[in-house]
């Protein structure tokens, strides 16, 4: 005969097997809400001083900003605090998944911080002094300042190889007043991160940002294969066409003959010339009407924004999320020409999804659910600008032209992220090899990569830190693989729009103008979640498969 618990004591076992996860949760989210209510006024001021610093230059908010990341890092550092985390995540009570994804973003920002604050002062110390130089800093040609504006104007349209190489010189020597002081940071970034148990930075970054370094080499390993051959001979057919130009012959091509003085945007070697198009015309306003096309509205982020240049300000363009309740904004150097009304497009992109995650998520996971989910969406609104249904809807392309020019842009837009595939294997590698030893020979590294994998001629006897001249690496570190990454998933995400929400047309001809399911599709499926998913998971969810590298092979590697 079976022995029979009384029904009272089964409720009381249930209700003990129950207390410790709910006592568990509770108390997680009770730390949770602390932590939230001490951090997140200070990040939003943070943000804010970084953005007057990028906007003025001037030295007082570079100081404020550092001032607020020593403060905000040091209560990440807590000794304390990080072992409740590890007791929580080690303990497999915490079973609600919004909480567990709250739980792992917390522990990772912690682990990341558990280094003494000494050090700690240190790194920030030296990211402030760079940052403060390369937004001052302005090459010089003969003498005379020039803006990085002025330097891609002359790369674009002098004939003179003398003239050009001046430009790109001028573009190289904020590389030789910031390289020393990068090997510096390097050192502190490795030093922190073996105090913390990681071989160095670049290994520990990306595992806090749940990847691995092996997955992330062998996709670029894949992609170095399947680009190697049509590269070299795309890159052929570019060194005779320019080489005609310029009244040389291609084997004198050298790195101030290319339009991008990293070669990481394609020259222009066809007939069209898509600047003429953009002539005039206020790319912000373009890339408006464009987005509230698509249901995704962006003039409350430009009103914030701050896009046209002068002297004191960065240079560049980026986008950032003030305090994750709306605040969005972006600073661009705008003129009127088809590289800004890319990179309009690019950095809305990043706004439209940082400003549509849904408000109600929790504080810790309103945000991207990777850097590199938010490059997608980025790079995949800038490949419309070289769309020639794109271009006849926005800026009045006739049909006639619009079937003149749609080879044309179409071998452009190919051309274009190949380049940028060979370019990102080259900043990858470089960037991985230099926090493995930062002490070796870093400008002959630099360039045996370049020509290895860009087939771009070193200058004869040249020995200056160029690699110091792109500002990733001192900035942005360990972040230049997600813009390949995200690649890669605007080219999955496009295939699945066009088979499942556009239902229409093809990759190469697909046009978002006037559109809203594209619009919905992109708030519903990526940018609503937030980081309430993985990254993997997050592209399952809004495509049905893992990221791969086959739709961007099948767009862009075959003719």
């Amino acid at each position: 005969m079976r022995y029979l618990l009384p029904i009272s004591f089964i409720f009381l076992l249930a209700l003990m097997s129950c207390a410790p996860k709910e006592t568990s949760e509770n108390e997680l989210r009770a730390f949770i809400d602390s932590h939230v209510k001490t951090v997140e006024r200070m990040i939003k001021a943070m943000n804010l001083a970084d953005w007057n610093s990028n906007a003025t230059g001037e030295q007082r908010y570079y100081d404020e900003k550092a001032k607020l990341e020593l403060e905000i890092r040091k209560i990440f550092s807590n000794r304390d605090d990080f072992a409740k985390l590890k007791k929580f995540k080690e303990s497999g009570d915490i079973r609600d998944t919004l909480l567990q994804r709250q739980l792992i973003a917390l522990y990772n920002s912690y682990l990341g911080n558990q280094i003494d604050t000494v050090l700690m002062k240190k790194m920030v110390d030296k990211g402030a002094e760079i940052a403060r130089k390369f937004n001052t800093f302005r090459g010089k040609i003969d003498g005379k300042e020039v803006s990085d504006n002025d330097i891609l104007t002359i790369l674009k349209g002098e004939r003179s190889s003398d003239k050009r190489k001046k430009a790109w010189e001028a573009s190289k020597q904020v590389g030789q007043e910031v390289a020393p002081l990068v090997v510096d940071l390097v050192k502190l970034r490795n030093q922190a991160a073996k105090q913390l148990g990681y071989e160095n930075y670049y290994v520990m970054s990306l595992a806090l940002g749940e990847q691995d370094e092996k997955e992330i080499i062998g996709i670029f390993d894949e992609l170095r294969q399947v680009t190697d051959a049509p590269f070299a001979e795309l890159k052929k057919e570019i060194d005779v066409t320019l080489a005609k130009r310029y009244g040389i012959k291609p084997e004198q091509m050298r790195p101030w003959h290319y339009e991008d003085p990293f070669f990481q945007e394609p020259p222009n070697v066809g007939e069209v010339d898509l600047d003429k198009y953009f002539k005039g015309m206020k790319v912000e306003e373009l890339a408006q009407t464009f987005y509230s096309g698509i249901g995704l509205p962006v003039e409350d982020i430009l009103k914030n924004s701050d896009i046209y240049p002068r002297k004191g300000k960065y240079q560049h363009a980026f986008c950032t999320d003030i305090d994750r309740l709306g605040d969005v904004r972006t600073m661009q150097n705008v003129t009127d020409n088809s590289y800004w009304m890319g990179t309009m497009l690019h950095e809305l992109g990043h706004g439209v999804y940082s400003k549509n995650i849904d408000r109600s998520m929790p504080y810790l996971i309103r945000t991207e659910a990777h850097t590199f989910t938010t490059e997608a969406v980025a790079q995949l609104m800038e490949r419309q600008a070289s769309n020639a249904d794109w271009l006849k809807a926005m800026v009045g392309v006739s049909d006639k032209e619009k079937d003149a020019i749609q080879k044309t842009v179409r071998q452009n837009l190919r051309l274009k992220e190949l380049i940028f595939s060979r370019w990102s294997q080259v900043m990858v590698r470089f960037e991985r090899s230099m926090y493995q030893n930062p002490d070796q020979d870093l400008n002959k590294l630099w360039w045996d990569l370049v020509e290895e994998l860009q087939l771009v001629k070193r200058p004869e006897g040249r020995n200056e830190p160029d690699w110091a001249a792109k500002i990733h690496l001192a900035q942005y570190p360990v972040y230049y693989h997600n813009y390949m990454l995200g690649e890669l998933m605007a080219s999955q995400v496009l295939n699945y729009m066009v088979k499942n929400v556009l239902k229409e047309g093809t990759t190469s001809d697909a046009c978002f103008v006037d559109k809203p399911a594209v619009g919905n599709y992109l708030k519903e499926k990526i940018f609503r979640p937030g980081a309430k998913y993985r990254w993997d998971d997050l592209i399952k969810f809004a495509t049905g498969e893992a990221l791969t590298a086959k739709y961007f092979a099948d767009e862009f590697v075959t003719d």
